[in-house]
C-alpha cells in the first residue's frame, strides 16, 4: 500500500513538491529587488532544458511579465525570483535553479537544488503547456449513516461544457490536493479536463467516523450497513446533486489502498459510475498482497505500515532508532534482536494498534481475512474496469492479477481490461525510462497514461473515440516492447515443465535421473531479502522501492540455499503468463518456508557494464509449509516426509535473451520482510519464543515420483539442440 505520494514522480514533480515547503531563501543571496533584471537579460536563460538520462519531462523557462517562469508538462507555471546573477528561487520554498552559461551569457544548462547531481542541458526553445484553471473548494459529504466525509473538489473554470467526475478516495489525506498536485500526479487526466474529487475515507484526517483497515464488505440489502462500496455510492450521489456543471457520469481511480477503494466502487456501483481503474489494488492482504503471502507474514511491512497509518488519525513516521555509533539502526538487526512479531509490538512503545492485534490473534486465513478478500465479491463486471499492475510491484503485485483473473470469466461485454509492465508500486505515474539498474529505452509510464489510461476515461466518461485496447497490454521485458493480447495469458502460451535436476542443472526432459539437493536453513542467520542496511519502509533514503530488481549475486553464493541453471541460451526464450512452482521437499523440522526465485542471469560481456553477470529476478514467491493442507489452519509437517509445494510465482512477460542463463533459486528464509519460520511447529509463529527457532536440513527431490519443476508459460518451444 502506498503510504504517501511517490517520492520522485518526475524531476519537475519534485520541484512542485518541494515548492510546498515554506522556508526563507538561503542567507547571503542578493536581494531580488537589488537585481531588477531587464527582460533582455532574462531571455538568456529561456529555453527547454532536458535531463539526458531521463529526457521525457524537460523543464521550460521563459519570460512573462518581466519575470522568469518555469514549467513542465507536470508542473504548473511558476514565477521565479532572481537571487544571484545566474540563480533563481521559487518563492516560499527551498528550491533554487542555478544556470551555467556560455561566454556570451547564454544559458546552456541548469541544475536544481532538489537533485544537484542532475544537469539539465538546453535542448531547444521553451515549450508552453495547457493548464486548466482549476478552482478549489471543500465539502463534508454525508453518508447514509450520518457520518460526513471530507472532500476537496477541483473544477476547471475555463471549460464551459458539462464534465464528468474523476474521483480518488484515500486514507492518506487530501488537504494538499490542488491544481498543481493534480497536474503533478496525473498530468494527462488533469489536462483532459474533469471535475476532480479527492476524498478522505471515514476515520482518516478530516473525515468523521472510525477507520477500519481493508474494511470488509457488508450485506448491501441492509440499508443502514456501510462499507467502502456504499461510501463511494453515497459520495457520487451527493456530488451529482450538489456540484453544478457535471455531465451525470463518474469514474474512480486510485493506486494501492486507493486502488482497493476504486474496485470497491465497482461492486454494486452507483448508476452514474461508468468506469473504474483500480491500480495496484490490495485485493487480498493475506493471500498475496501487503501483509501475508501464502501465510508467510511480512514482518517489516506489517510493522511499519500499520504503525504509520494507525498510530494517529494522520501519518506517523517510523524509526528503528540509532545504533551504538549513532547511525540509523539496520532493520535486519532490529527485527532479528526482537525475534517474534509479538516482541516487536511489545518493544514498539506504542499502544496495541487494531491491525497489529489482528496479526497476533489471526495468523491463519480465517473469517477476519477472508471477509477482507475482495476477490470473493467479484462476480460480475458491473462497470468497465481498467486494472493496472507492475511485474516489480514490491507491495501489491498479486492484487491486479487476481482481480483481472477473477473478473475475466464474467466479462460478457468485454469490459475487463488489464495493463501490466515492469513497474514498481505505482511507478506508471512516472515518466522514467529506468527502474533501478534496468533501462527500458522509453518512458513506458508516460506511454501507458497517454495511450491507454487517458483514452479509457475519455471514452467511457465523455464518449470520445480512441480507446482501442482489446483486453491486455503488457510491456514485455527483455525485448522491451509493448504487446497486446486478446487474453492474459495469451492462448499461444504453453505451460512447459522446467525440471530441477541433479548437480544444479535445469532441463526440459520429462524423466530426470533421481537426485537430491540439500541445504541447511538456520533462522539465527537468515537470508536477507535485499542488501543491508534495511531502512524503515517509507523513510528518507529507503531502498524498499526497487528491491525486486536488485542483483541477486549478493546472496547466491550462500550455503543455505540451492541454485539450478540451464546452459547458456543460443536463442531467445519467451515466457508469457503465470509461472507455477511445483517443488517436492522434506525438512528435518516440523515447519518450513519455501522461497522460489526465477532469475535471468546476464552474460559477463553484456554491453551495459553494470549489467554484466547481473542476476535479475523475474518471478519470486514464498509459501509457508504449515498451510500445505489448509490456509484456514496451520498443521505441523512430519519430519522427513516429502511434501509437494505447488504455488504461483505470478504472471510475467519476459524474454530470456540469447546469451543469458535461466536460473532457479530456492531458500527457506527471506528476512526481515518475512518473519522467520522457527522450523519447529508452534501454534502461532507471531508469539514464538527464542528457543523455538532451530536449524533444519531441507532436501529438494528430483525423480519420476517427485518431479520438482517450474511450469514455464512458453511462447516458443525450446529443445536442447536448438536452445543450447
Amino acid at each position: 500500500m502506498l503510504r504517501s505520494p511517490l517520492l520522485r514522480s518526475s524531476i519537475a514533480a519534485a520541484v512542485v513538491c518541494l515548492a510546498l515547503i515554506p522556508c526563507a531563501l538561503a542567507a547571503g543571496r542578493v536581494p531580488a529587488a537589488a537585481l531588477a533584471p531587464a527582460a533582455a537579460a532574462l531571455e538568456n536563460f529561456t529555453g527547454e532544458y532536458t535531463d539526458p538520462v531521463e529526457p521525457d519531462t524537460p523543464l521550460s523557462f521563459y519570460v512573462q511579465n518581466g519575470r522568469l517562469v518555469s514549467e513542465s508538462d507536470r508542473s504548473v507555471p511558476t514565477e521565479l525570483t532572481q537571487t544571484g546573477t545566474t540563480e533563481f528561487a521559487m518563492p516560499g520554498s527551498r528550491v533554487t535553479f542555478r544556470f551555467i552559461v556560455d561566454g556570451g551569457g547564454r544559458g546552456i544548462s541548469v541544475v536544481g537544488s532538489y537533485e544537484p547531481e542532475i544537469t539539465y542541458r538546453r535542448t531547444g526553445d521553451p515549450v508552453r503547456h495547457l493548464f486548466h484553471d482549476y478552482l478549489r473548494s471543500e465539502a463534508m459529504i454525508p453518508m447514509r449513516d450520518g457520518v460526513k466525509l471530507h472532500a476537496v473538489i477541483l473544477k476547471p473554470a475555463d471549460i464551459a461544457a458539462p464534465l464528468p467526475f474523476l474521483i480518488q478516495r484515500t486514507p492518506y489525506g487530501v488537504d494538499s490536493t490542488t491544481r498543481a498536485s493534480f497536474f503533478r500526479m496525473r498530468p494527462e487526466l488533469a489536462r483532459a479536463g474533469y471535475i476532480y474529487v479527492a476524498e478522505d475515507i471515514r476515520g482518516r484526517f478530516k473525515s468523521e467516523g472510525q477507520f477500519v483497515m481493508s474494511r470488509p464488505m457488508v450485506d448491501h440489502h441492509d440499508p443502514k450497513a456501510v462499507d467502502e462500496s456504499t461510501d463511494s455510492y453515497d459520495t457520487v450521489e451527493w456530488l451529482l446533486k450538489n456540484v453544478a456543471g457535471n455531465n451525470g457520469r463518474a469514474g474512480l481511480i486510485g493506486t494501492s489502498y486507493p486502488g482497493f477503494l476504486a474496485i470497491e466502487a465497482g461492486i454494486d456501483p452507483h448508476p452514474a459510475v461508468k468506469a473504474i481503474s483500480p491500480q495496484a489494488p490490495m485485493i487480498d492482504v493475506w493471500m498475496g498482497d501487503d501483509f501475508f503471502h501464502n501465510g508467510a507474514f511480512r514482518q517489516t511491512y506489517g510493522y511499519d505500515y500499520v504503525y504509520g497509518l494507525e498510530a494517529s488519525k494522520e501519518s506517523t513516521e517510523v524509526t528503528y532508532g540509532k545504533d551504538k555509533s549513532g547511525k540509523p539502526r539496520d532493520g535486519f538487526d532490529y527485527f532479528l534482536e526482537r525475534g517474534s512479531f509479538a516482541e516487536d509490538v511489545k518493544r514498539s512503545g506504542s499502544k496495541m494498534l487494531p491491525t497489529w492485534k489482528l496479526f497476533l490473534e489471526h495468523p491463519a486465513y480465517d473469517l477476519v481475512w477472508s471477509s477482507r478478500g475482495v476477490e470473493h465479491d467479484l462476480n460480475t463486471v458491473a462497470v468497465p474496469t481498467l486494472t493496472v499492475g507492475g511485474y516489480y510491484d514490491q507491495e501489491d503485485m498479486y492484487g491486479p492479477q487476481i482481480e483481472y483473473a477473477t473478473l475475466e470469466p464474467h466479462d460478457e461485454k468485454h469490459d475487463n481490461f488489464l495493463v501490466l509492465g515492469p513497474w514498481r508500486h505505482g511507478s506508471w505515474s512516472l515518466s522514467f525510462r529506468h527502474l533501478g539498474n534496468l533501462d527500458y529505452g522509453e518512458p513506458i509510464g508516460k506511454e501507458y497514461r497517454g495511450q491507454i489510461e487517458a483514452k479509457f476515461f475519455a471514452h467511457y466518461l465523455k464518449d470520445e473515440s480512441g480507446f482501442d485496447l482489446e483486453d491486455t497490454a503488457s510491456f514485455q521485458t527483455g525485448s522491451n516492447t509493448w504487446k497486446r493480447y486478446a487474453h492474459f495469458p495469451p492462448k499461444e502460451s504453453e505451460p512447459t515443465s522446467l525440471h530441477l535436476e541433479g548437480g544444479g542443472k535445469l532441463g526440459w526432459n520429462d524423466s530426470p535421473a533421481p537426485a537430491k539437493t540439500i541445504y541447511v536453513s538456520d533462522p539465527a542467520n537468515p537470508v536477507p531479502y535485499r542488501r543491508r542496511p534495511i531502512q524503515p519502509t517509507y523513510s528518507d533514503g529507503s531502498q524498499w522501492f526497487d528491491w525486486l530488481t536488485e542483483d541477486q549475486r549478493f546472496v547466491t553464493s550462500r550455503p543455505d540455499l540451492a541454485v539450478w541453471k540451464l546452459p547458456v541460451l543460443k536463442k531467445d526464450l519467451v515466457v508469457t503468463g503465470e509461472v507455477i512452482a511445483d517443488i517436492f521437499a522434506s525438512t528435518t523440522g516440523t515447519d518450513n518456508d519455501m522461497v522460489v526465485k526465477l532469475i535471468d542471469e546476464y552474460p559477463a560481456d553484456h554491453p551495459d557494464e553494470k549489467m554484466r553477470g547481473y542476476q535479475l529476478m523475474t518471478n519470486q514467491e514464498i509459501f509457508r509449509g504449515r498451510y500445505l493442507d489448509s490456509f484456514a489452519q496451520g498443521r505441523p509437517l512430519r519430519a522427513g516426509s516429502v511434501r509437494e509445494y505447488r504455488f504461483s510465482l505470478h504472471g510475467v512477460d519476459h524474454v530470456f535473451k540469447a546469451g543469458h542463463t535461466v536460473m532457479v533459486e530456492i531458500q527457506s528464509t527471506w528476512f526481515p520482510l518475512y518473519d522467520r519460520n522457527p522450523q519447529t511447529f508452534v501454534p502461532n509463529i507471531m508469539t514464538a519464543t527464542p528457543g523455538d527457532y532451530k536449524p533444519a536440513t531441507i532436501t529438494i527431490y528430483s525423480d519420476p515420483d517427485h518431479d520438482s519443476n517450474l511450469q514455464m508459460p512458453l511462447m516458443n518451444a525450446c529443445d536442447h539442440i536448438e536452445c543450447f
